[in-house]
This record gives structure tokens, C-alpha cells and sequence, in this order.
């Protein structure tokens, strides 16, 4: 069922899930998925996770620790809905201001609305832009997330190119993201799950199961943990680090701007 991981960041520019793509042609693709889903995406992470992407975004907040001090930026992308910003404006005591960036505007109007029903249109604003040509001037911003996007972006390697762009000094990048388990027993499981379960949820509950299907296919083509850090070490990150969550199902990655 599983096929092979990709090792390097050029092999996911013409990925998509386990269909090879012409060149150019992964983003217009997963773009129509994000819009398919935008409605039901953080119901569906909670069916596809068990609710465990709650903790895991907890995680990374708490590693990224924000100060509770004005003035303090970060800038989360592919986080349309808002997810992890109001999690990191909140953690901040809401004196931190995110920016959200996504490529996906149904994504990006969820988020919106949603910062506005929440009371923090103030501490956050959203941006249509690419990972890959951030619209943001070198040494803008304190901290970079990304949570479950990353492996959507064609070229890894320029996305993470642009994150230490826009980082200032002594910034910090997290990266979330499902990857390899760990675990024996429990890789079986989950492969199982995966493969049998998730699209038919997706059809369930959206009416549209082939984009879970995409979306499965595209973590089992991420690169694993330690390779994911090679990349990320090769783009100019410094005390590059991971966590493993729930036995490898997902990971987070940590790098600083030195």
C-alpha cells in the first residue's frame, strides 16, 4: 500500500500523493483540494487524528514558548483557518501579532471570520501569498510556523529558503508535520487507518472523499524525520531538532536563524 518516502526535497515538486504531476502543475492541484475542504477542514483533522492534532499543536506552542510582550511577530503559514495564530496570540496573553499566510483564499476567508467571532482581528491578519515568494522583507519576523502544510508546498527547499529570509536574527522555525512511525504494531495500524478509513470519512462527512486520499498519500511521500532535518540543516537553520509526537505519526521540527 505504502510507497517510497522521498529523501530530498526535489522529489516532491512533482508529487502528488502517489501521482506524478507535470512540472508546475502539484500546486494548481492541491489548491483545488484546500478549496474542496476548506468548510470541514479542522472537523476533518479531528476525525483523521483522533482529536491528537490539538495536543500536538499544543506542543508546538508551548515550544515556541511566545513572550507576553507587544511588539513580538510571527508569521504562520499555510494556517488559513487561523488554527495555530489564535493558539500563539492566546499563549501570548494576547500581546504577540501573527500573520497568516496561506496561498488558499476559502481557506484564509475561514480564518477571518473566525479571528473575528474570537476577538482577535487585532492581533492577526491574514495574507494570499506563496511559501515559496514570501511578500515580507528580509529580517521581518521573530518567530515562522508551519503546521501540516509543509509537505503540500512543491518546492521545499525554497520555502525553507524564504522562512530564514524573513526571520530576524536569533528567530525561530517550527515545523509540524506528519511523518514516520516509530513504533512497531502501531505502523501497521495506521497505515491501515489511513489507507481504509480516512477517505471514507472524508466522503462521509464532506461528501468528497479523494482529497483524504491525496492527503494520505502525501505523508507517506514526506521525507522521514531525520532527512526532513538534513533539508532543513541545508537551508541555513542552526540547533535543528525534532520531537516525535504520538510514535512518529507526526513531528516537530525546530531550527533557529543564527
Amino acid at each position: 500500500m505504502s510507497e517510497q518516502r522521498t529523501t530530498s526535497a526535489g522529489g516532491m515538486e512533482t508529487s502528488y500523493g502517489f501521482k506524478d504531476v507535470g512540472q508546475g502543475d502539484k500546486q494548481t492541484l492541491v489548491n483545488d483540494v484546500f478549496h474542496r475542504v476548506a468548510g470541514r477542514y479542522d472537523l476533518m483533522n479531528d476525525l483523521m487524528s483522533g482529536g491528537l492534532h490539538r495536543l500536538w499543536k499544543e506542543g508546538l506552542v508551548s515550544w515556541l514558548n511566545p513572550p507576553k510582550r507587544a511588539g513580538w511577530t510571527s508569521l504562520d503559514v499555510a494556517g488559513g483557518t487561523g488554527d495555530i495564530a489564535f493558539r500563539i496570540v492566546e499563549a501570548s496573553h494576547r500581546q504577540a501579532h501573527v500573520t497568516v499566510l496561506d496561498i488558499n483564499g476559502s481557506m484564509l476567508a475561514v480564518g477571518r471570520e473566525r479571528a473575528e467571532k474570537r476577538g482577535l482581528a487585532d492581533n492577526t491578519d491574514f495574507v494570499e501569498a506563496n511559501a515559496e515568494e514570501l511578500p515580507f522583507a528580509d529580517n521581518t519576523f521573530d518567530a515562522y510556523t508551519i503546521a501540516f502544510g509543509i509537505r503540500n508546498v512543491p518546492r521545499i527547499e525554497t520555502a525553507l529558503a524564504e522562512a530564514l529570509r524573513v526571520l530576524k536574527p536569533g528567530g525561530r522555525f517550527l515545523c509540524l508535520e506528519f511523518s514516520e512511525v516509530d513504533m512497531p504494531m502501531l505502523d501497521r495500524v495506521y497505515e491501515a487507518w489511513s489507507f481504509n478509513a480516512i477517505p471514507r470519512i472524508g466522503q462521509v462527512v464532506t461528501g468528497d472523499g479523494e482529497p483524504y486520499s491525496y492527503l494520505v498519500e502525501s505523508i507517506r511521500k514526506f521525507p522521514n524525520q531525520e532527512n526532513f532535518a538534513a533539508m532543513i540543516r541545508h537551508a541555513g537553520f542552526g540547533r535543528v531538532t525534532f520531537r516525535n509526537y504520538s510514535g512518529g505519526i507526526a513531528a516537530l521540527h525546530s531550527g533557529w536563524k543564527l
